[in-house]
């Protein structure tokens, strides 16, 4: 499978998976979890065919892991703007976590702190490397630190998908770091 190929399958089924599963004819399930049979079947049937071995390669070669498979079934692993609860535990986070972005988001950043805006949750990042990459999807990439160390101690509850992906509700403005001075 090329690698364009791979890109617009991964790119369908986050769309699908994550965001408008009723455009071609699915319902989400507990967890997020639709049967891969019923995926495959409904692509079909709105003109975007793949095969299961397509679809595995996409989920074994992601490099972000926004897919998982157990059994006959699939789910994004995070990111949905539909509702759905991914029945993930509390956890304690790491004392420090990253989020990446763009210096034109850093003005109301820093006035509202970060906030899911579309997503169920903000998405944190366990080390820096990652959260650059995050935020160079959007332009030249802005790393905030984030004490999710104090954040947990104050009550804010963290969670941690299967792609490692760090979820709260929020970020209060008081518990970000922003690079440089200021």
């Amino acid at each position: 499978m090329d690698e364009r190929r791979t890109v617009k399958v991964s790119k369908y089924l986050s769309k699908h998976l994550r965001h408008q599963p009723e455009r071609i004819g699915l319902t989400l399930g507990e967890g997020g979890w639709v049967e891969i049979d019923t995926l495959i079947t409904a692509a079909a049937s709105h003109g975007f065919r793949f095969t299961r071995a397509e679809l595995d390669h996409v989920v074994a070669t992601n490099d972000k892991r926004r897919f998982a498979v157990e059994g006959t079934r699939i789910r994004a692993s995070q990111g949905h703007s539909v509702e759905v609860d991914l029945g993930l535990p509390p956890a304690t986070p790491p004392a420090h976590l990253y989020h990446g972005t763009v210096a034109p988001h850093l003005d109301a950043i820093r006035a509202e702190g970060l906030r899911p805006m579309n997503r169920h949750d903000v998405h944190l990042s366990p080390d820096r490397e990652t959260a650059t990459r995050v935020g160079a999807r959007r332009g030249r990439p802005v790393v905030l630190g984030v004490d999710a160390g104090a954040m947990h101690r104050d009550g804010h509850v963290f969670r941690v998908s299967a792609n490692g992906v760090w979820l709260t509700e929020a970020v209060p403005p008081a518990y970000l770091r922003f690079p440089g001075p200021h």
